[in-house]
């Protein structure tokens, strides 16, 4: 067998996953984390269903309910956006990011953008949010409490997930490439998929480190 059939192969080979899959909340939301390579394995219309119907129980302001999903799933329209989000950043966005973050989340990012790992996932889930019912100013406060919700369902899931902005920054071509009216606004990527490798727990800061009591830099108890 060659290489090129061995990577073939383990593409399409889901990670072993733990068989007691803890679907409490707090574990769920404790383990989320983005994923940003995914094998050939595909993600079912009824899964799909369940976390488009979470996402749509997310609050928005005044329950205006402005998200807008598009499903994408053929291979040459995956790609088209994996196209434009590699040119954003190709064209800067790469030398921002490799001045701020830490080397192994730069190329991790890296190979999800310049490699076009993250357009490889077999779902695509684009957000928009409908300035029609929402003030366009208001439109991300309301729509990402919908994108939250599809990545905590499919990590409850034992999916990969991601969230992805870098499309937005040339709105109008991922309008076009997902047929938004000009009054829908771009808000997230969202790949879908079952991940290559298993996700091992988020790093993140203590508390104590973002949490204050009272006023700002003012140690909480708690």
């Amino acid at each position: 067998m060659s290489d090129t059939d061995d990577t073939t192969l383990e593409a399409s080979r889901p990670p072993r996953r733990p068989p007691d899959l803890d679907t409490d909340f707090f574990a769920v939301a404790g383990r989320q984390r983005a994923c940003r390579s995914y094998t050939n394995e595909d993600v079912s219309d009824e899964t799909l269903r369940k976390l488009l119907h979470i996402a749509t129980r997310a609050p928005s302001a005044q329950n205006v309910q402005p998200w807008r999903f598009v499903v994408v799933r053929e291979a040459h329209n995956r790609e088209a956006i994996g196209r434009l989000m590699k040119q954003i950043w190709e064209a800067g966005a790469r030398t921002i990011a490799a001045d701020e973050c830490e080397p192994e989340v730069f190329r991790d990012v890296d190979r999800g953008l310049g490699d076009g790992e993250l357009a490889a996932a077999p779902v695509l889930v684009v957000v928009g949010g409908d300035s029609r019912v929402v003030h366009r100013t208001q439109i991300q406060a309301s729509v990402i409490t919908a994108v939250q919700n599809v990545l905590l369902g499919a990590t409850a899931l034992g999916l990969g997930s991601c969230l992805t902005t870098l499309a937005t920054f040339r709105a109008d071509e991922m309008r076009a490439l997902v047929g938004f009216p000009p009054e829908i606004d771009p808000v997230a990527v969202i790949p879908v998929g079952h991940p290559r490798r298993l996700l091992t727990p988020p790093q993140r800061a203590s508390l104590s480190e973002k949490v204050f009591g009272e006023r700002y830099g003012e140690p909480w108890p708690g």
